[in-house]
């Protein structure tokens, strides 16, 4: 996949919005541990950059998924990765299957809104005691007339303690956990009120403070069933095609890791040490080099990705290829980023430092690395030949 000038300009559009309405405030932000989504998202609605590739009947620009990737891009350039994540969520995790499967009143209802930035979306997969292990999770919903009326906790959810609606994935009957699911759109707010029965608690991470992320508690919330996405039993299998537009989304963020690389290189060409810079180390100049060409090669993986799900392939595998790549890689490159610009590099405002606490988020949220790994054999046919 090559980006042609669209999409090159779909990027520096973006920048241009970081570096005049992001990263001036994301200091802030980190301090506060949570950036204003609603301002923020209702700027960004504004000039489109919400709904890329949503279709055009609901605001959005109806464009391929090539051009979320660019957007993702650009998004990894903000200098604190919690709110290209709080974004990301908004537009490549609480939203697609909303889009692809929602009835036409459920995304005039919902999806239209947060396109324009009108509404804060989450995402509400994981539990306490069901994070990658999607299929046993156990919040539930059981139908009550025209309603589902709703029971359960979800755990780890980004903007949780802004959200107006979540994309909530629950048991709706018994059976098969990968046919018992349903995915439902679920209003946390209405009229500046939290929705009866909802509970929201604040908890506090290693890294990403600029995103706010709570654990959600539903007792007995009553929803029109008409806020159920597609079919009843289905949620499974739409979360897990959501899955892989967030697994790209991620990785494609982690490939602004090169800005990393090329400050560090300039500290330490400014950066004297026995009577010369540090750049004029070769080890430090063959690392660099190492993890630059690493992060090239995670490039072309994201791209052979995403040119395969634009083209309708199964693009499971390579998405958690890339996923799996990106966290390690880009954690790997603040590190060495970290190491070599020394004792400044370790203070606790320093970019690089902060970079190291978000990017080591990749390996965790969004499936494990380690589920990353299973996905990959099973592909492979290798779990096929155990015992």
């Amino acid at each position: 996949m090559l980006y042609t000038q669209q999409h090159r300009d779909l990027m520096d559009s973006l920048r241009r919005f970081i570096s005049a309405e992001i990263d001036p405030h994301v200091d802030e932000w980190e301090a506060a541990e949570i950036f204003p989504a609603h301002e923020l998202f209702k700027k960004m609605g504004a000039l489109g950059f919400l709904g890329i590739t949503k279709p055009e009947a609901y605001g959005g620009l109806g464009l391929d998924f090539s051009y979320a990737m660019a957007a993702s891009e650009a998004l990894g350039y903000v200098r604190a990765q919690g709110v290209g994540m709080g974004i990301g969520v908004q537009t490549n995790m609480a939203t697609p299957a909303l889009a692809a499967f929602g009835s036409d009143a459920l995304r005039r209802e919902f999806l239209a809104p947060a396109i324009a930035g009108d509404m804060v979306a989450s995402i509400g997969v994981s539990e306490q005691g069901a994070g990658s292990d999607v299929a046993s999770l156990k919040t539930r919903a059981r139908r009550d007339g025209d309603d589902y009326v709703i029971s359960g906790s979800k755990m780890w959810i980004t903007n949780g303690t802004q959200a107006d609606w979540i994309c909530l994935l629950c048991n709706t009957s018994d059976g098969s956990p990968h046919k018992n699911k349903s995915l439902i759109v679920v209003p946390l707010r209405e009229n500046g009120k939290r929705v009866r029965g909802v509970e929201i608690q604040k908890i506090r991470k290693f890294g990403m403070w600029s995103s706010d992320t709570a654990q959600i508690f539903l007792d007995e919330v009553r929803v029109p069933a008409r806020n159920r996405i597609g079919e009843e039993g289905m949620g499974f299998i739409y979360q897990m095609k959501q899955f892989q537009e967030e697994r790209l989304d991620g990785a494609a963020r982690r490939l602004a890791a090169i800005m990393w690389i090329q400050e560090t290189a300039d500290y330490l060409g400014q950066r004297q040490a026995f009577g010369r810079p540090l750049l004029d180390n070769q080890y430090i100049q063959f690392k660099l080099a190492e993890l630059k060409t690493e992060l090239e090669a995670l490039r072309g993986l994201i791209y052979l990705a995403t040119q395969t799900y634009i083209e309708g392939g199964d693009v499971v595998e390579l998405a958690s290829m890339a996923k799996l790549k990106a966290g390690r890689l880009s954690r790997e490159i603040a590190e060495w980023c970290m190491q070599f610009q020394g004792g400044m590099g370790y203070t606790w405002d320093n970019p690089v430092s902060r970079a190291y606490r978000d990017y080591r988020l990749c390996s965790i949220g969004g499936g494990a690395d380690e589920v990353m790994l299973m996905v990959i054999a099973r592909h492979m046919g290798l779990m096929a030949r155990r015992g």
